[in-house]
């Protein structure tokens, strides 16, 4: 199991501010399986990651493929950033703060830093940058904005989920730290678009949330998708194929209809949420909730 330090924190990011009860945070594990193929990927088998009870969530991969980032809680203890490496699974804690939460770790384009949501003592929730190894110290990447979810578009762009009433999608400097609003009443997932200048997010509607592509260049907005029911988040492969997952589905974007490419019901695996894709292409990466017990 693994050990950090206790205190109190904040709420689990992104939900209602009110903080949650150690009782009242899911149990979810950090799962991941081999992908194979340049167009439709063939999925392997499930291997669980972390494997215990507590929150283990929100994992991405570092630049190099060979490791993942991922949030840990324990008790009422806050969140701090964790880092597996893939090949001896071994874990090692990379923030360990007795007051703060972090969350949402992910490398950023350069791979000497990681950006992540840090929640203070009194709330103040915004994006942080942590060197990986010396270099000096942490520094607010965005100030003010009360960011959910990121992602890294460019070297200097960000995407942000900004909390409010709707949540809004903002496009950052990362050297100003300035942002506009660009969509709003969006979902939380974030993803890079391959081999074009383009994030992808959940555009909410009166028909459900469409999968839509912003052109972060031309600030045009393309739907793709239709989300499936109970897919909340989505991944690119790096052929472009657009992968969710509802359930223990994992679905691919195919000739304009949802396929459904591996059920991994058999491998233990439970109503999935998070995904991940390896810069490399060849590991997803995703959570799922705790097994039930016998």
């Amino acid at each position: 199991m693994i050990t950090k330090l206790l205190g109190r924190g904040a709420c689990i990011l992104a939900l209602p501010l009110a903080a949650l009860s150690a009782q009242g945070r899911p149990s979810t594990d950090i799962w991941t399986a081999t992908l194979d193929g340049r167009g439709v990927p063939r999925v392997g088998r499930a291997l669980n990651l972390t494997n215990r009870t507590g929150y283990d969530n929100q994992p991405s991969f570092t630049t190099d493929g060979g490791a993942i980032l991922y949030t840990a809680i324990e008790g009422d203890g806050p969140s701090d950033i964790w880092r597996m490496d893939l090949k001896t699974l071994v874990r090692a804690n990379v923030t360990n703060t007795a007051i703060e939460s972090e969350y949402s770790a992910t490398a950023t384009p350069d791979g000497t830093n990681f950006s992540t949501i840090r929640v203070e003592g009194d709330s103040t929730q915004l994006l942080w940058r942590f060197p990986f190894s010396g270099g000096g110290a942490p520094s607010i990447l965005i100030p003010k904005l009360k960011v959910g979810y990121h992602v890294w578009a460019s070297d200097v762009t960000l995407g942000l989920f900004v909390l409010g009433s709707p949540a809004t999608l903002q496009i950052a400097d990362a050297r100003t730290g300035t942002a506009e609003v660009v969509a709003r009443d969006i979902g939380r997932a974030l993803q890079k678009v391959p081999g074009r200048p383009a994030i992808s997010y959940a555009q909410n509607g009166t028909d459900g949330a469409w999968i839509t592509e912003f052109n972060v260049v031309t600030r045009q907005s393309t739907p793709i998708a239709k989300a499936p029911a109970r897919a909340d988040y989505h991944v690119w492969t790096s052929g472009g194929v657009l992968l969710t997952a509802s359930g223990s589905r994992i679905l691919a974007w195919v000739d304009g209809r949802w396929d459904v490419v591996a059920d991994l019901a058999a491998d233990g695996v439970r109503n999935i949420s998070r995904l991940a894709l390896s810069p490399t292409g060849d590991r997803l990466a995703f959570v799922a909730e705790d097994r039930l017990a016998p």
